[in-house]
């Protein structure tokens, strides 16, 4: 067994028990506070998840670093990716969805090494949807190999997007004029309430493009490395390389299409991770 071997099967079981913490608890009362703003939520799952994962992993790979969400929030620090072995994690993505008891909701966890994604796991425990991705290795839902539609044409494409936690009058004018632009171009839109679970619409064949704008590394880590290895194409909006502190997303099922809606887009730049 090989060292990503092993931190894949460690990481599975580890997801696995921390999406029982999710199921079990997305009915009951919960306890919700705010961070950035009045829609920025974050719960008592979302630490116990995330201290269940550093945890175990941290058990078996002492030297291995941490990007969580919950974390950086609680102590305000500045991410700092470096090449050692760094799991990037939100532990639950879709806090809102969660609160509310809106079924799209999900751990992801991305392991970057040297800077480059090696293993990435999305898990919807409510719906019981585990998509997985390794390097090279394919990507899969529940074991089963997926794969992007290769859809080119903006007419037919089903496009992903969300308006997101920020409440930015600029960002707000730049979603709603790109909704203008597009919606008469494209064959429809959808918006799960999380980030990796979009991204995995894509990588599966459910949808064609997603993008947003304000995200954050542990939303789009995992769903960067499920999308390409499903056959997809992630890359910055405006249509450079993909860079994930960059707090920017455009993944599609072919790079014309990705390319085709880079060239539409109105762009917005907040501040980098």
């Amino acid at each position: 067994m090989s060292n990503t071997d092993e931190y894949y099967e460690t990481v599975i079981q580890l997801v696995n028990e921390a999406g029982m913490l999710i199921k079990n608890n997305i009915n009951r009362q919960k306890n919700v506070l705010t961070k950035s703003c009045d829609v920025d939520l974050v719960t008592e799952t979302d630490r116990q998840v995330e201290r269940l994962l550093m945890d175990g992993i941290s058990a078996k790979f002492p030297d291995h670093k941490f990007i969580g969400e919950e974390t950086m929030a609680e102590t305000n620090q500045k991410i700092e990716l470096t090449v050692d072995p760094t799991w990037i994690i939100d532990p639950v993505d879709g806090t809102m969805n969660f609160v509310h008891k809106f079924p799209h909701v999900c751990i992801s966890i991305a392991l970057l090494i040297e800077k480059t994604t090696e293993i990435g796991i999305i898990y919807n425990p409510i719906l019981d949807q585990m998509f997985t991705a390794r390097k090279g290795r394919g990507a899969f839902l529940n074991g089963k190999t997926i794969n992007v539609s290769q859809e080119t044409e903006l007419q037919s494409a089903l496009i992903m997007m969300e308006m997101g936690t920020s409440r930015d009058p600029e960002k707000t004018k730049v979603l709603v004029e790109n909704i203008t632009t597009l919606t008469p171009l494209i064959h429809g839109t959808r918006a799960l309430g999380s980030a990796a679970l979009n991204m995995c619409m894509v990588a599966m064949g459910g949808a064609d493009i997603n993008y947003e704008f304000g995200i954050h590394a542990w939303d789009i880590a995992a769903g960067d490395l499920i999308v390409r290895e499903a056959g997809g194409v992630c890359i910055d909006p405006a249509g450079g390389t993909f860079d994930i502190m960059s707090r920017r997303v455009l993944c599609a099922s072919t790079m014309s299409l990705a390319q085709k809606i880079a060239k539409i887009l109105i762009q917005y730049y907040p501040e980098r991770d």
